[in-house]
């Protein structure tokens, strides 16, 4: 059955919600048995190291702008046309909402796409910051946080109406994305190598990076034979998590891509987790840990809508697709979160061990 057979059988918003599933359930699938964490890799590159975390990562990365590059090489997709390239950037949302989000996310001990596939293994602290996360993303997006957010990224917008192409800009042949994103991935595999990363773990850590190519190759279809307009989107977290929660509260709710995404994260981690015998109930430790998440998780859901995107959304589908803003974003994740590790973490861990 090809793509047209479907939008004419179940009409055009229900296959952007399944493509949403779809695209979820592989990330779900992918991101759990992999481990893929950007928090943990800041965490451990902060600690002086390049281990298994920051391998996984960069794999991921370098993969997704493999994938997405390769595509778009193929005209199965034009990066030009995405929602995150055709409308303006805010370096200064991207600067301040990266910040924000990187302290977050270490705080939080999970960045939101993280959080959402540890709460389908059963984590119960991930579930609690998870909605949080959720809650201040819709009051960020259209509540009493919105005018701060407002505010916030009008301070220093991109040019011409439109993000930053860093391939355009740099004066870049078409094949530069791909040859920076193969040659990142050989760094990545050495990284892996040194680090004695099983191939399974690998495969599933590319097949992340698949996931936001196959977002991103699926809603273009969909585009191009729609007769509404339809968002070229893929993998993010901050925007469909506080779509996702108003589809279940608002009386008319509207089928896309986002609520199609979400549980489909979840989903794929469940079936990943159940079938390998990792699925169990965990709480909170304490209070203090408590309070530690729901901070961290309302730093997210802020940072991320005024970052235009989460560690996902801005740190490798933004970035497959050299969104200037998503590069600054994530550059600024990493700087929040290996701050928050240095200042607030290590020092616990050394009164620890003295």
């Amino acid at each position: 059955m090809d793509l047209l057979s479907i939008v004419e059988r179940i009409g055009e918003q229900p296959t952007a919600a399944l493509f949403g599933l779809i695209t979820g359930m592989v990330f779900g699938i992918a991101a759990q048995r992999s481990q893929f964490c950007l928090r943990a890799a800041t965490v451990e590159f902060a600690r002086g190291h390049m281990n298994d975390r920051v391998a996984v990562w960069l794999l991921t990365f370098s993969t997704a702008v493999v994938w997405v590059q390769g595509a778009q090489l193929l005209g199965l997709m034009r990066a030009e046309d995405a929602r995150i390239m055709a409308v303006p950037g805010s370096w200064s949302g991207a600067i301040i909402g990266g910040t924000l989000f990187g302290i977050g996310m270490v705080l939080a001990k999970g960045c939101s796409g993280r959080l959402l596939v540890l709460a389908a293994t059963g984590n119960l602290r991930s579930v609690v910051s998870g909605l949080i996360f959720a809650v201040v993303a819709q009051m960020s997006l259209h509540g009493v946080l919105a005018g701060w957010r407002d505010k916030l990224a009008a301070m220093w917008i991109t040019d011409g109406g439109r993000n930053m192409d860093l391939l355009a800009f740099f004066h870049l042949p078409d094949w530069a994305g791909l040859a920076f994103g193969i040659a990142t991935a050989a760094l990545a595999l050495e990284l892996s190598r040194r680090n004695r990363i099983g191939f399974s773990r690998l495969v599933f850590a590319s097949g992340v990076g698949f996931s936001v190519a196959l977002g991103w190759v699926l809603t273009f279809g969909l585009s191009q034979i729609a007769f509404d307009p339809v968002q070229i989107e893929s993998a993010t977290f901050t925007g469909p998590s506080a779509n996702t929660l108003m589809f279940f509260l608002e009386p008319n709710p509207i089928l896309e891509f986002d609520v199609g995404l979400v549980p489909g994260v979840f989903l794929g981690s469940f079936l990943a987790s159940s079938l390998a015998g990792e699925f169990k109930f965990q709480g909170f430790e304490g209070s203090s840990p408590m309070r530690r998440a729901m901070i961290g998780a309302a730093l997210m859901g802020f940072g991320g809508m005024l970052a235009g995107g989460c560690a996902i959304g801005n740190g490798v589908t933004g970035g497959s697709v050299f969104a200037g803003t998503a590069w600054v974003a994530l550059f600024f994740m990493w700087v929040g979160a290996m701050a928050t590790d240095i200042l607030i973490d290590q020092p616990g861990l050394r009164r620890l061990a003295a």
